[in-house]
């Protein structure tokens, strides 16, 4: 009763606080207090007992309450970090006030005139020399950041302390505070449920502080100049910040979520470490943002030096936490980094007799970003990660979850981060290599069965995604056929069930209505070719399967040599098209294979309009959700036939398992173009997924796509595309046949004479004959291995600066922070 009566009260305080014409005076204690008296005891509390509307009406009618109210807690938290906050009392205000703020904040962003209020000057000291007094913001942040080290709040002293002597948080060495042991901290903390959880609500505190990102909208210009919230906590005035970054990864990284192996063990006892690792996580995450001081997001696509850079050891950065990463260097450090990364991806692929006895982690695509930018800013890292097998353990996972989202359109942003991850990787000889190791983990996929190496598993599950994923996955079929490109010429024993899936990628991108279609249909052709060539010329004498697969299927080759370039066969190619598409199914549509999933409308015919030419793909268009056949996987053809006028760029929805039902567009979007040019004398500038939503129906092309309205193509006037034979013969006459054909010139008649000797209709024998052949001296002179690396440009740090918020806006359901407020970065569609 006692309970519902201090609930009243405060509910009553926040009412009077609305309602009141006159200001209320700062020295008013008596009513500040009821804010942060004990009278609330749970963040779930204030969400419920302070409304959205009523935070808007504060901010709008009576905004020097809204004001003073900030500025009070603000207050409460810096005193309390003074004193060290020795009782139970001031530890219950401290975290009153920490769900305040994080109630408050999100509003306080969303309002443009309202975002420099913590930056502003506290209220009358601006008299008395502004130099003087350090913004709201500043203050916030150093009271929090001392609290994440308060003894007997958030750590435990080893020091016999008592009420009479209270050790000065000012003076404490918060390095001897570190959270958990691990990188630079041999020394583990006995683990305390009390102090997790004031962390945890602490880190959430400041990762609302952070999220004023989330009010811009998507492009270049609104993010030019740095979050200067971010921009301090990871600053040297932050005292904290080494000890901080060391917690944060430390506590990621040794977190165990099986624990001692008991089954179901987290049914019966709550796990304090699982929302601080996982807030921890996602502060990490946003906090290594490119450094903004060395060249932000430019809008040319390229940005200048950063701390990921390999020589900038020496100048080091601004951001002190990506300067620390970027430091790490022993391999102790980096072995204990790499298996808690490994241990946590690998956990949701656990297979146990007991269903659901074994906890699952829900935080895997936080974890893929830190992945990625660990990978990207520690050079020495990621070399590390490929110098042994370990590498494979993190490309498993990666697998799993790529062939999972295949067909859900509300789990694109996964798709991609996970390609991106691959495509760094494969830019690297040691990935290449380390894939010949035999695949013998067992997980639980939808895929054929095979045996053979996990380069085999990599091309199957690529075969996969093209063949039976949704058509807004089309703009990264270059980056997916990139990856076996760069990794080809290392592959020793392809199986007989990756060469057969290779050879049917040729045969289906090869036919000539498909290569019609689009002005870079033929890239993926083009990328097919050189992984043959990389084989035969590098692997050639392991490859019996895949040499014997592409003399089965010679026929697509000499079809390929002679694909007809005339205005009649062209026309002829793509009538044929039009008849098989022309009457599409009444409704074969299957319900969405995920709450919230959001099907992409194609782009209309004509739709494209040129603007912006040297803005590299950051102005969006949003599209209308309508129905569409991208509701059932589409065929390998209707993927085909999709990209007929314009390649349509995937909207990069960002959907969580456990969300209940909203979902984040992060980007409803599509772009005229959504492949990467192909420039072999430099390294691939990796296409951006989208970043949204510039407002609905304003199209814009891609320099990328009108520079292909060259060499003879047209465009009708409908403003769709079409195929000449011009510019049909200006790539026909590079396809790069040269060393297959000689191949078959060689082989064909050696087989086929063997065949007909010995009356053989076994494919063994013909592997034998084809183990023990060769062809030295009879191919070609071999081309030098070229690999096509990642390139950051604009899109992506923008993409993945809207996907990692999206994923926390998801993620962060209890307490919902962001839920109804107006976020500017992506779209919220809610079912």
């Amino acid at each position: 009763m006692g309970n519902t009566d201090t609930k009243l009260n405060f509910r009553k305080a926040v009412i009077q606080l609305t309602t009141k014409t006159q200001p209320i005076e700062a020295n008013d204690e008596a009513f500040w207090e009821q804010f942060w008296s004990e009278s609330v005891t749970c963040v779930q509390d204030v969400f419920t007992l302070i409304p959205a509307a009523e935070i808007r009406a504060l901010r709008e009618e009576s905004p020097s309450n809204l004001a003073t109210l900030c500025y009070k807690a603000v207050e409460k938290l810096m005193l309390a970090a003074e004193s060290g906050c020795p009782s139970q009392n001031e530890q219950q205000t401290v975290l009153n006030c920490v769900r305040l703020l994080t109630r408050i904040l999100p509003y306080i962003f969303e309002d443009p005139d309202w975002r420099g209020f913590f930056w502003s000057t506290l209220p009358g000291q601006s008299e008395e020399g502004e130099n003087e007094s350090p913004p709201l913001a500043q203050t916030l942040l150093n009271a929090v950041s001392d609290l994440l080290f308060c003894p007997d709040f958030t750590v435990t002293t080893a020091r016999k302390t008592g009420p009479d002597n209270p050790e000065d948080i000012s003076t404490i060495d918060s390095c001897e505070y570190i959270w958990e042991a691990g990188v630079g901290f041999a020394h583990s903390p006995p683990h305390n449920t009390y102090h997790d959880q004031n962390r945890t609500e602490l880190l959430k505190l400041c990762l609302t502080c952070f999220s004023e990102t989330m009010y811009l909208p998507p492009v270049a210009d609104a993010h030019a100049a740095p979050n200067q919230w971010m921009q301090y906590f990871t600053s040297t005035e932050n005292r904290h910040a080494l000890p901080l970054f060391t917690s944060l990864l430390n506590c990621l990284c040794s977190y165990d979520p099986v624990g001692y192996g008991v089954p179901y063990n987290h049914l019966m006892f709550t796990d304090s470490r699982e929302p601080l690792v996982e807030v921890a996580l996602q502060v990490l995450c946003v906090t290594m943002e490119n450094d903004s001081s060395s060249g932000a997001v430019t809008v040319d696509g390229t940005s200048s030096g950063t701390a990921m850079d390999q020589g900038s050891d020496a100048g080091g950065s601004d951001n002190l936490f990506l300067n620390y990463l970027s430091r790490i260097h022993r391999e102790e450090d980096f072995a204990f980094i790499l298996k808690g990364i490994t241990r946590l991806l690998n956990n949701p692929l656990t297979q146990t007799y007991l269903p659901g006895s074994c906890k699952r982690i829900q935080f895997y695509q936080e974890l893929l970003v830190l992945f990625w930018k660990m990978c990207d800013i520690n050079k020495k890292f990621m070399f590390f990660v490929l110098k042994s097998s370990d590498v494979l353990d993190i490309l498993v996972p990666i697998l799993y979850n790529l062939n999972d989202a295949r067909a859900d359109q509300s789990r694109v942003g996964l798709m991609h981060i996970g390609v991106f991850i691959l495509l760094l990787l494969s830019g690297e000889r040691n990935f290449g290599v380390r894939l010949n190791k035999p695949y013998s983990v067992r997980v639980p996929m939808d895929i054929p069965v095979f045996t053979g190496t996990h380069a085999d598993f990599l091309i199957i599950v690529f075969h996969k995604i093209i063949t039976t994923g949704h058509q807004r996955l089309q703009p990264l079929f270059d980056c997916l056929l990139t990856i076996i490109v760069n990794v080809s010429p290392y592959l020793k024993t392809l199986s007989m069930v990756a060469s057969t899936k290779l050879l049917h990628l040729l045969e289906a991108f090869s036919t000539p209505w498909f290569l019609f279609a689009s002005p870079t249909n033929h890239h993926l052709v083009f990328f097919l070719l050189e992984v043959f060539n990389n084989i035969i010329q590098y692997q050639f004498d392991g490859n019996s399967n895949l040499v014997y697969t592409i003399i089965r299927k010679r026929n697509v080759f000499h079809q390929l040599a002679n694909l007809p370039v005339d205005h009649s066969s062209i026309a002829r190619a793509m009538t044929k098209r039009g008849k098989k598409f022309s009457a599409p199914p009444i409704d074969s549509r299957e319900p969405q294979t995920m709450e919230g999933a959001i099907p992409a409308a194609e782009a209309e015919p004509g739709t494209l309009k040129a603007s912006l030419a040297a803005t590299p793909r950051l102005d969006k268009m949003t599209e209308k959700s309508a129905p569409d056949e991208g509701h059932r996987p589409p065929t390998l053809k209707e993927i085909a036939e999709s990209t007929g006028a314009h390649n349509v760029q995937p909207a990069s929805e960002i959907e969580d398992p456990m969300s209940t039902g909203d979902s984040v567009g992060a980007g409803s979007d599509s772009d005229a173009s959504g492949k990467p040019p192909l420039e072999k004398s430099r390294s691939l500038p990796l296409s951006s997924p989208d970043t949204p939503n510039s407002p609905p129906d304003t199209p814009v092309e891609s320099s990328s796509s009108r520079s292909f309205k060259r060499a003879g193509s047209t465009t009708s006037q409908s403003g769709t595309w079409v195929a000449t034979p011009e510019w049909v013969q200006t790539w026909k006459q590079k396809l790069p046949l040269q060393t297959i054909m000689r191949m078959l010139q060689v082989l064909v008649p050696q087989v086929e004479k063997i065949c007909i000797d010995k009356g053989l209709t076994d494919e063994t024998e013909i592997l034998k004959f084809l183990q023990h052949g060769t062809l030295v001296g009879l191919l070609p002179v071999p081309h030098p291995i070229l690999i096509r690396k990642y390139q950051a440009n604009s899109g992506t740090t923008m993409w993945f600066r809207t996907y990692l918020w999206g994923v926390i806006y998801l993620r962060n359901v209890d307490p919902p922070i962001w839920y109804d407020t107006n976020v500017k970065l992506f779209e919220i569609q809610r079912v």
